[in-house]
């Protein structure tokens, strides 16, 4: 298990810069620090042609979202879409963290893209952020028409505890007979909240997540350790899989979510859903939003965009 050498770099620098680890701090004070280290990379932020602020309704209230277009809505023109879910433990994360990611997966698969989001732990408990992200995804596909959108190609995603809600979602949508998912981006996902897999123990302390982070995650996140075994929580739980979407998995070697991903891929295969399991052996968590350092985070924005047109095409 060892680093890609770009990543490497950059991670000596986050361990330079003297941080404290986010399981010592307070949820207000890891989602400053998350801020302070966003604006710490200077990222470029890509060009799209819209940008702007949405606001959803749902049964606890309003959900915020941002919408990003490709290219402006052609006269009579539905585009396809991704409804995007944040990582960030469930703790901290929002619409800026992520704008950047959202900008760039906009561009590669020339669609629009909605990041949601959506209610944090500890403040709002499990299952907030599940009920927030079902309820925005039936709002966009409610407005679909108003917004441009073409509910025949709609696309779930999202990164660490964000793909956890976008194949959860896409499971309750399936259960529900709500709405029509044509395809699943999982990018590094929490799919088993018991933490238990063996990446926990080879990524150890050494990379940018930890086990004790993750667990400062999961109990914020959860009200009981009783919950690790709702599906709603650890979707490889889940017991009906088989009418699920196809997906694009993605896994990082040097990440301790590496194994339940993998884990999850293999369910879904086991139960004839079309998945694909992409593995990036030398990354670390969280890569695809680091853009502009690392040649794997533009890599894969490219495969995920190449892997959208196709399923939409089909």
């Amino acid at each position: 298990m060892q680093l890609d050498p770009d990543a490497q770099v950059l991670l000596d620098a986050m361990l330079k810069a003297g941080r404290p680890t986010f399981d010592t701090l307070t949820p207000e004070q890891a989602r400053a620090q998350m801020r302070e280290i966003r604006a710490a990379l200077k990222q470029v932020q890509p060009a799209v042609a819209d940008a702007r602020d949405l606001v959803a309704t749902g049964p606890h209230g309003e959900i915020p979202m941002r919408l990003y277009r490709a290219h402006q809505l052609g006269e009579s023109e539905r585009q396809p879409i991704l409804v995007f879910f944040h990582g960030g433990g469930w703790v901290f994360g929002d619409l800026e963290t992520h704008d950047n990611l959202c900008r760039s997966l906009a561009n590669a698969a020339d669609c629009t893209v909605v990041s949601v989001d959506y209610r944090l732990a500890p403040e709002h408990k499990f299952p907030a952020a599940v009920d927030d992200a079902f309820a925005a995804t039936k709002w966009i596909i409610g407005h679909a028409s108003e917004l441009g959108l073409d509910t025949r190609r709609v696309a779930l995603g999202g990164d660490s505890a964000g793909g956890n809600l976008a194949t959860v979602v896409s499971l309750l949508a399936v259960r529900e007979n709500a709405f029509k998912i044509a395809y699943q981006v999982l990018l590094y996902p929490t799919t088993d909240l018991s933490l238990t897999f063996d990446s926990y123990r080879r990524a150890g302390a050494r990379f940018n997540l930890s086990a004790s982070t993750m667990r400062w995650f999961r109990d914020h996140y959860l009200t009981s350790l009783d919950q690790i075994d709702d599906w709603r929580a650890s979707p490889l739980r889940a017991s009906d899989v088989g009418q699920m979407p196809p997906a694009l998995i993605v896994t990082a070697g040097c990440d301790p979510l590496c194994d339940e991903g993998e884990a999850y891929a293999q369910l879904l295969a086991r139960n004839n859903v079309a998945v694909t399991h992409q593995h990036f052996p030398g990354q670390m968590h969280g890569f695809a939003s680091l853009s502009g350092f690392l040649r794997a985070a533009d890599e894969v924005i490219a495969d995920v965009g190449v892997a959208l047109r196709r399923a939409w095409s089909s």
